[in-house]
């Protein structure tokens, strides 16, 4: 069983639990163990996730949301939902791998977990992973948000502007100065043609959120004091 999903098929189950160190030691063949079914289980993962975050925060621009997957379908998530399910309790391990702490190591168990989900993915498609995974996955896409949205003041301003209803934002360079190799810009925030702030920087992107720093607090003070 995984995360409440039992397989039908016992030799599909045992192979996405099979670590190389077992196939290793009992001289099998390196593909009865689960590195293809991780393979699989990988690309899955992030087509779910993808159309997760796509669908559920329309707000979000490209690059935000590939840094959003990028921070919910890492090593440390996957071994994080490992433990969750106490997914080593079922790993089949080399001797020598079981008794260094094996079934408790963060690169074996987010490995065994996207073997996991290329299995059942393989055995009864892909809503049905989406069903088995989105219960384990949704806080964490839900608080690696949060992080985004923290440290990335035009995303915060943007979804303040959508909440209002309150039209479009515009970034206007105002100015660049310096030589090539140390350049300095100023970027004016509007919101509906009216200036709400200003901001600098090194890079466009850097004076962009000084200014959607500023405009949040001017904002909150026009709309959220009413």
């Amino acid at each position: 069983m995984f995360a409440n999903y039992v397989f039908k098929d016992k030799k599909l189950y045992d192979l996405a639990r099979t670590h190389t160190s077992y196939t290793n030691e009992s001289k099998a063949d390196r593909t009865m163990s689960n590195q293809r079914l991780e393979f699989l289980g990988d690309s899955v993962l992030s087509i779910i996730v993808s159309d997760y975050i796509y669908k559920n925060y329309p707000h979000l621009p490209e690059g935000t949301l590939t840094k959003l997957r990028a921070d919910v379908v890492c090593e440390k998530s996957l071994f994080e939902m490992a433990l969750e399910i106490n997914l080593g309790d079922c790993l089949l391990l080399g001797r020598g791998e079981e008794m260094t702490g094996g079934k408790s190591r963060p690169s074996i168990l987010s490995d065994a977990f996207e073997a996991m989900l290329g299995a059942i993915y393989l055995e009864s498609g892909l809503d049905t992973v989406r069903d088995v995974l989105l219960p384990l996955i949704t806080k964490k896409i839900e608080e690696a948000v949060t992080r985004a949205g923290k440290n990335d003041y035009k995303t915060t301003l943007q979804e303040l502007v959508q909440k209002h209803k309150h039209g479009e934002i515009q970034y206007h360079t105002l100015g660049e100065e310096g030589p090539d190799h140390e350049r300095f810009y100023t970027v004016e925030v509007r919101i509906n043609k009216k200036s709400f702030g200003e901001g600098a920087g090194k890079t466009k992107k850097q004076a962009e959120q000084m200014a959607a720093k500023e405009a949040i607090t001017a904002f909150k003070k026009e709309y959220e004091t009413l």
